[in-house]
């Protein structure tokens, strides 16, 4: 779980919430949204801002059911339906507007975890040959 504390200017509260609304997402993106472009979906990330009136929540789609694209329009439109649950599953009074991002994080990590094995696998095809 990872909440961005430099984009909610690392009050606690706000930490707090954006732990709270990940976990209350996650599990409606689970069991309560029905629209078939979203299929499994994990949450991996939510940044409130410091206001506390919209939360980036950062999601991965794993299975190859739909583009990323369809998956992201899904959670859109399940949006204003996630917005009023995690309100009151959470009790806030005015709970933030729910914006959907693709994580790329764990896209940029499988690439530099290739580039290190490729740059590895070079040293000791170098060595060998020295050898």
């Amino acid at each position: 779980m990872r909440v961005d504390s430099h984009v909610a200017g690392g009050n606690s509260r706000t930490l707090r919430i954006g732990a709270e609304i990940q976990r209350v997402v996650a599990e409606l993106v689970t069991r309560e949204v029905k629209d078939p472009r979203v299929g499994s979906v994990t949450i991996t990330a939510v940044s409130v801002s410091p206001d506390q009136s919209v939360a980036r929540v950062s999601f991965v789609p794993f299975g190859q059911g739909h583009e990323l694209a369809e998956v992201q329009a899904g959670l859109t439109r399940a949006a204003g339906f996630l917005r009023g649950e995690v309100g009151r599953r959470l009790g806030l009074r005015h709970a933030p507007r729910l914006e959907f991002v693709y994580d790329v994080s764990i896209e940029r990590a499988a690439h530099l975890t290739h580039l290190i094995d490729s740059a590895v696998r070079a040293d000791r095809d170098q060595q060998d040959s020295k050898d």
